[in-house]
């Protein structure tokens, strides 16, 4: 297969794909070394691609898509519920992070966009070694969301609001936080 044969293979699997792509998958499957794979990456963004590397893999965002990001509250208990709220009105929980006072801010990719990834995020919470980021600053944390169009993550916000998870912000942070 040509390069440009296999960038353009590459990108297919990419649009198609609704969770990230480890190199090590597409490795296999287009038959080239995960070296070959991080190149053909980079050549893709160079191209002005979108893609983005994750530590569960590359993703290819989309062009259309509207952000917002929002600063919740609630226990590790709650952890389901809250992403469940948001993908079921159609928006993607794109990251986590934290505002420490001390060591400023501390993200971690999520690109949870449906039921089942939160609940394999849930399961690997509850399987690994790890606890939620939101653990150091009792429960708070932020999220930057994704959708199609501003209605879904007004719907989000609503719902946010009548669990009691949005959380205000107080007079340590620094505003530009919400609007990234």
């Amino acid at each position: 297969m040509s390069v440009s044969k296999r960038h353009e293979e590459m990108l297919r699997a990419l649009k198609k794909s609704n969770k990230p792509l480890s190199g090590a998958a597409l490795s296999e499957q287009f038959g080239v070394s995960r070296q070959i794979i991080v190149q053909d990456i980079n050549r893709l963004k160079s191209e002005g691609h979108n893609i983005l590397a994750t530590a569960r893999g590359y993703v290819l965002l989309p062009d259309y898509e509207v952000t917002r990001v929002l600063k919740v509250r609630h226990s590790v208990e709650d952890t389901a519920r809250e992403l469940f709220l948001i993908v079921d009105q159609g928006a993607e929980v794109r990251d986590v992070f934290i505002y420490h006072k001390v060591y400023g801010e501390i993200h971690g990719p999520l690109y949870i966009s449906s039921r089942r990834d939160a609940e394999e995020f849930i399961e690997d919470m509850k399987t690994g070694k790890s606890s939620p980021l939101s653990t150091a600053t009792s429960g708070y944390h932020y999220h930057t969301l994704v959708a199609k169009d501003e209605s879904i993550l007004d719907r989000v916000e609503t719902e946010l609001k009548k669990a009691g998870f949005l959380a205000e912000l107080t007079d340590y942070e620094p505003e530009s936080i919400t609007r990234k």
